[in-house]
């Protein structure tokens, strides 16, 4: 089997955030199996598509090393977006090769389901009433984020004090058999995201999510050493020499990294593997309805501890997407069918992109067993 043509289509109402791009690709092969993924851009997606044409699909490690090795320079976040997008179409092309979903070409469910959490839903008169109704709707927890005044000025310090009072009624609301959870969207310098970290220990959050911007694993290190509460990082990085050294040296207690963001399965199961080595859960950040899909597949066997961020009541249900993953009593639910198990209507989207001819310029050096190193 041999990949002959790469299209990518723009859904009828775009992710404006790129790094959580909702662009849907499909891979082609001369057997007549499609495989789709999502993510990437246009200009990304040509540059790694190009670089696929005319190979073996069945080959995901391989071709993985390529797309990543293949321009000579470490793919940066965005690109890794794309490599994520062709990747998921090429385990979806697995699967469906063989006729399984994806979670048993991983070695098949650790789970029946996949608990989820969701931020102020559904809506009620107070804080209280709201985290209760999360809890009832099924939902594993209530998610909350830092204070604001709601006129663009940020005061840091009144919004600690504010928050603290809003999370006691958040907690109350979930009782004492609910859980709920913390956006700091690394608003607060070093002092504040320490000092209400210690106000709200006493509230036990199952986890503080961003307490200060991610670009410095070192600043991390040292909140570390001030804090307890539980803390997850990771929605902003891709792939695992990102998100590495603040697992293993245990400066986090969750993952938020996410689909495609991380170039795909391929890098996601890697991170996994990571995370169980060093006692490190996975809440994967919200994604677009097919990246989604491929992240119940994952999610469904792994052996860590796992929560999934859905975004508001339910997860999207787009025109282009008949079917996608199952969600009730708010959890994902994996199912039977094969590859992604994912259907995918190109009436309901625009396509912008198609590739069938073959550009890899940069000529990869391979060792003399045939795997890739760098030229």
């Amino acid at each position: 089997m041999k990949i002959t043509r790469i299209r990518g289509y723009l859904p009828q109402k775009l992710n404006p955030t790129f790094n959580q791009s909702d662009m849907v690709v499909t891979v082609e092969t001369d057997a007549g199996i499609i495989g789709i993924g999502e993510g990437g851009s246009k200009d990304t997606l040509e540059q790694c598509a190009g670089m696929l044409i005319g190979e073996d699909p069945a080959r995901i490690q391989h071709l993985w090393q390529l797309m990543y090795r293949g321009y000579f320079y470490p793919p940066g976040r965005e690109k890794l977006h794309a490599l994520g997008a062709l990747d998921l179409a090429l385990w979806d092309i697995k699967g469906k090769t063989l006729g399984v979903p994806v979670y048993e070409l991983l070695g098949g469910l650790t789970r029946s389901y996949v608990e989820c959490y969701s931020t102020g839903f559904p809506r009620q008169g107070s804080r209280k009433e709201t985290a209760r109704a999360c809890r009832e709707a099924g939902f594993r927890a209530f998610r909350t984020s830092v204070e604001e005044t709601g006129d663009g000025v940020f005061h840091s310090r009144r919004m600690v004090d504010k928050t603290y009072e809003a999370c006691r009624e958040i907690s109350e609301g979930v009782g004492a058999d609910g859980d709920w959870a913390i956006d700091f969207h690394t608003r607060l310098d070093m002092a504040d995201a320490v000092r209400l970290c210690s106000l709200l220990e006493e509230l036990n959050p199952l986890f503080v999510e961003d307490p200060l911007r991610s670009e410095n694993p070192g600043a991390l290190s040292t909140f570390r050493a001030q804090v307890k509460a539980p803390i997850a990082v990771g929605e902003h990085f891709g792939d695992r020499w990102e998100i590495n050294e603040l697992i293993e040296r245990q400066i986090i207690n969750y993952t938020r990294v996410t689909l495609p963001n991380t170039g795909g399965i391929t890098e996601f199961v890697k991170i996994a593997a990571l995370c169980e080595t060093h006692y490190v859960g996975m809440i994967p950040h919200f994604t677009g309805p097919i990246a989604l899909a491929a992240l119940v597949q994952v999610l469904a066997t792994l052996p860590v501890p796992v929560v999934m961020e859905i975004a508001g009541a339910a997860p999207k249900t787009p025109p282009h997407l008949p079917q996608g993953c199952t969600f009730k009593d708010g959890k994902l639910w994996p199912e039977a069918h094969p590859g992604l198990g994912v259907e995918f209507d190109p009436a309901g989207a625009q396509q912008i992109m198609e590739v069938t001819e073959r550009r890899a310029p940069v000529p990869l050096f391979q060792r003399p067993d045939g795997s890739y190193t760098n030229w």
